[in-house]
């Protein structure tokens, strides 16, 4: 009988430390904390088979809309900016590619997986609403949608940030007397990579070819850039996509508009303690 007990008490053992050793640890990882890119980042979680969000949840989902948890993850939400300084301490981030870059990530190689879509994410060129059709605006438009800029973003990125313009232009708008903008001044609010490099490496030659002085004020965080263009205080800004600009405007009152897309930063999943993705099968 004695051998019984033991015999059963040892197999409950047995089979506890087996249970320690699989599902029950969590998974760990970090995801942006604004509310668009959480959901960007969650859904391209789902995409790849280890959470289910509830339905209808869409772009506008929180780890609090996680219905199917199977792997044990633990989402923890951190300032989009700090992704890659808290990669280190966590098992993946899930992280914007303009932020990878940033932190000395290389998205076509060292993403884990990446996004299959990118229609609702392009990154768009903001301002005021009511300054759409100011010439000096659209000479902005026409030089960021233009060829150069295109085989600037091939060239530089390499697959990391992806042009979205379906007819580049030679870098000018001819429904634009341009000689009436010479000595003219335009500002734009721009996070530094890659929105601050192609305003500064590509457009402000363009624009300097017909007098325009382009004026970048950088910023690393997601919400004054669209405080300064609301106020006036900055003519545009060259930093979000149109899911986050909703959002912003909603929750803040402000009256920035989307004027046209320019290009896309493929989301990515990064390993931190992890190297590979095997710790989410």
């Amino acid at each position: 009988m004695k051998k019984l007990v033991s015999l059963a008490l040892a197999l409950v053992l047995a089979l506890s430390l087996a249970a320690c050793g699989g599902k029950s640890k969590s998974v760990t990882i970090a995801v942006p904390n604004d509310t668009t890119n959480e959901a960007r980042a969650l859904m391209l979680l789902e995409n790849l088979g280890y959470i289910k969000l509830k339905e209808g949840a869409g772009i506008t989902a929180t780890k609090l809309d996680i219905a199917e948890n199977p792997h044990n993850i633990e989402i923890n939400e951190i300032e989009a900016a700090q992704l890659p300084n808290v990669l280190k301490d966590v098992d993946y981030a899930v992280i914007n590619s303009n932020y990878a870059l940033d932190g000395g990530l290389n998205p076509a190689k060292d993403a884990l997986g990446v996004e299959g879509s990118f229609s609702a994410y392009g990154n768009i060129l903001c301002v005021k609403e009511g300054r759409e059709n100011e010439p000096v605006i659209r000479a902005l438009l026409a030089a960021l949608q233009s060829q150069q800029v295109a085989d600037y973003i091939t060239d530089k990125y390499d697959g990391a940030v992806l042009s979205v313009v379906d007819k580049p232009t030679d870098g000018y708008d001819a429904s634009i007397d341009y000689a009436a903008l010479n000595g003219a001044t335009v500002s734009v609010a721009a996070t530094p990579t890659p929105h601050a490099e192609i305003l500064n490496d590509v457009v402000k030659g363009i624009l300097a070819a017909k007098g325009i002085t382009l004026d970048v004020k950088e910023f690393t965080d997601y919400v004054q850039p669209n405080n300064v263009v609301d106020s006036g205080e900055i003519d545009a800004n060259y930093f979000q996509h149109q899911p986050y600009l909703d959002d912003f405007n909603a929750e803040n009152g402000t009256h920035v508009v989307n004027i046209g897309a320019i290009h896309v930063e493929p989301m990515g999943i990064y390993g931190g303690k992890q190297s590979n993705l095997d710790a989410l099968k």
